[in-house]
């Protein structure tokens, strides 16, 4: 069994994730290929990750693949977490992943429905819900586009309140609305077009999945078939890493991990003792990189595509990200976590060193930061989960 340390995984980042200055991405495209997906659950996340990785790219040429050009798209993926992946591959996750996740979601939504007392049992909840899927569906497609306020003018029933923790200090009787979109979405039926206001919003207009994209989202490989190409792509970007790393990212089941993992034919390595995987042919050291550094944003793809996260991310974990997982912004050298950022009200971006980097990679971080300062050009981005570090740089 070949053995891949810390050293080589740090080297694979640079060169894979398009963060070493002679290895970066040539538009918003090919960055989001290079880690399968960027994540796109703070929408800010998306602009930053490809400003980091794509020279002289800005918030315009991304929107431009998004919702002109429509080479990358928005949907829900891995672990019920929405990404942008790039539109050719969107049948691929969504085989693999998201018809599983619409499943699911559709049982818990039919069970807080009969709990709300809407539409009596279970099955008649059901066929409420289908009725109302139908005529919003049919609302969106006579609309053209639309947001979900105008979905409700023309779907009454949208506006049904569940009845969430009853009885609970955080109980709440939130609108249907979401959760029938949400539902509607995560079946391939619709997509989240351009936000509403700022690139910073978190609010889309919707669309027809056919006039979004001829044919929708295309046709989709068998299950089994997807989760084999999506564990192909995670192990091309982000091996070696273990079956518990992949199924963490992918949401699989274990048994639907190792059976991908099988279907690629997947070359165990040790990994300092424990067994990680790579492709066939993928065991042989990585070519070397320049020294560099990197400003990611929080949830970026790099950190977040690990289970395991100690050969990165050091002691830093507390510091860094939140009680439940999330990363906040990070600094970068060569492969590994060595601080962090966040911005002030002022918006310039301020930065703290967790650990002793010498004096030629402080002079690199300090030059980054000023340019982030300049790219961001006094557009405050507050992240949507926010790390301990983050917080106390962004104070004033």
């Amino acid at each position: 069994m070949e053995h891949i340390g810390v050293e080589e995984r740090r080297a694979r980042i640079g060169r894979r994730h398009r963060l070493a200055p002679s290895c970066q991405a040539a538009d918003p495209v090919q960055a989001a290929e290079s880690l399968v997906v960027l994540h796109a659950t703070d929408p800010a996340t998306v602009h930053l990750s490809v400003a980091a990785r794509v020279p002289g790219s800005d918030v315009a040429g991304t929107e431009r693949a998004l919702y002109d050009d429509r080479l990358l798209i928005r949907m829900l993926g891995m672990r019920r977490t929405v990404f942008v992946a790039p539109t050719s591959f969107a049948p691929v996750i969504q085989a693999a992943c998201t018809d599983d996740i619409a499943i699911k979601q559709r049982q818990l939504l039919v069970k807080h429905l009969t709990e709300a007392g809407i539409a009596g049992d279970a099955e008649a909840s059901g066929l409420w819900l289908r009725a109302v899927e139908e005529s919003t569906a049919t609302a969106l497609t006579l609309r053209g586009s639309a947001t979900a306020n105008e979905l409700s003018a023309d779907e009454p029933r949208l506006r049904s309140r569940l009845a969430m923790a009853e009885g609970k200090t955080y109980a709440a009787q939130p609108y249907v609305t979401s959760r029938v979109l949400f539902q509607l979405a995560a079946e391939g039926r619709i997509v989240r077009g351009r936000p509403l206001g700022t690139w910073l919003s978190g609010q889309h207009q919707w669309s027809p999945a056919e006039k979004w994209l001829p044919g929708g989202l295309g046709i989709k490989p068998p299950a089994d078939g997807a989760r084999a190409t999506l564990a192909q792509a995670w192990l091309n970007a982000f091996g070696p890493g273990t079956a518990a790393d992949l199924q963490w990212w992918s949401g699989w089941t274990m048994g639907q991990t190792r059976k991908a993992l099988t279907a690629v034919n997947a070359v165990e390595v040790d990994l300092d003792g424990a067994i990680g995987y790579v492709l066939p042919g993928d065991e042989a050291p990585e070519a070397e990189v320049e020294p560099w550094v990197a400003f990611l944003p929080a949830l970026d793809p790099t950190p977040m595509g690990w289970k395991e996260r100690g050969w990165y991310l050091g002691e830093h974990k507390a510091k860094i990200f939140d009680n439940t997982g999330n990363v906040g912004p990070t600094i970068w050298a060569d492969g590994r976590i060595v601080g962090g950022w966040g911005q002030p009200d002022s918006g310039e971006v301020r930065f703290k060193l967790l650990e002793d980097v010498g004096a030629d990679t402080t002079a690199a971080i300090e030059a980054e930061a000023a340019k982030w300062t300049a790219w961001l050009a006094g557009v405050r981005v507050t992240p949507r989960f926010r790390s301990p570090l983050e917080k106390a740089l962004s104070q004033s």
